[in-house]
């Protein structure tokens, strides 16, 4: 890795841009959970990370230019569309005083990051070309499993989840405190997976794919996602203190989601299910 920068200030906070999955569902009935999909921001001292690139992160790169964040990081868990069909509409892309370091750990061999970005921008998907983008662009593949040393003092872990083609699972760590993000992954019934298990180990917070419940669950057998329920079984397991329920299928308006919140909570008080503009200190 040839980007290391310094941290100043003990700030370590996640705030969620986009919590949906699969597709946007910007509609009246997903007001108070949010239709957006996937993006993240994670502020850690005075820098700032994105995590994936979902339909979120439109509204974030403008936040970005209001208050003058010129460089970030993107981590990318992979490259499905709802987790990069934001990116084009990211502005600070096209700022050529930004810099913006791009990672993905899944593709391998198979294909780079740049072809995956670029092809979703060229014709006839897209009418605007990657070679627009004035900024200062820097697009990395790394194995999974890897740790990246970014910014001093902050540790980024890294592991594979079971999603069809491939997804990188995240660990953040910062000031002896963690936060975890573990969107999109398929559990096997009746087991832990030992991949996130070593990741989520006494994590201060874990975001983790909760597309389906119990019982829609097996009707979408080796789609590649989870229910909150199993995240409460391995946060539990793995002895991390706060679960937050992300990835909301499309299906589930804002009365479903209010029903599982109820639920979780009542399984595990430590549970949260995650709403577009929620913000959380990591840690408290």
């Amino acid at each position: 890795m040839s980007v290391k920068r310094k941290t100043d200030g003990m700030t370590f906070g996640i705030k969620f841009w986009g919590v949906r999955g699969s597709i946007a569902c910007p509609s009246p009935s997903h007001i108070r959970y949010g239709g957006n999909t996937s993006c993240l921001e994670a502020r850690v001292g005075d820098h700032r990370l994105i995590l994936d690139a979902g339909t979120g992160i439109r509204e974030l790169g403008q936040t970005f230019l209001r208050t003058g964040v010129q460089e970030t990081f993107l981590l990318l868990t992979h490259t499905h569309w709802d987790h990069i069909n934001g990116f084009p509409f990211f502005e600070p892309a096209y700022n050529e005083n930004c810099k913006l370091h791009i990672l993905a750990g899944h593709l391998g061999c198979d294909s780079s990051l740049r072809d995956v970005l670029s092809t979703q921008m060229s014709n006839p998907m897209f009418p605007v070309p990657m070679e627009a983008m004035r900024a200062d662009l820097t697009l990395e593949d790394f194995k999974c499993g890897e740790d990246l040393p970014l910014i001093d003092g902050l540790t980024i872990r890294t592991g594979p989840l079971n999603h069809p083609n491939g997804a990188t699972g995240y660990r953040l760590e910062y000031e002896g405190r963690s936060a975890c993000y573990i969107t999109d992954t398929e559990h096997v019934p009746g087991k832990l997976d030992e991949n996130i298990l070593a990741l989520i180990d006494g994590a201060d917070v874990v975001i983790y794919d909760s597309t389906y419940t119990e019982e829609e669950y097996p009707r979408h057998a080796g789609w590649g996602h989870s229910t909150w329920n199993q995240g409460v079984r391995l946060c539990q397991e793995a002895g991390a203190r706060k679960l937050v329920i992300f990835h909301h299928d499309p299906n589930h308006d804002d009365t479903f989601m209010d029903g599982i919140a109820r639920d979780s909570k009542a399984a595990w008080e430590n549970s949260v299910v995650a709403r577009e503009g929620m913000e959380l200190e990591v840690g408290e």
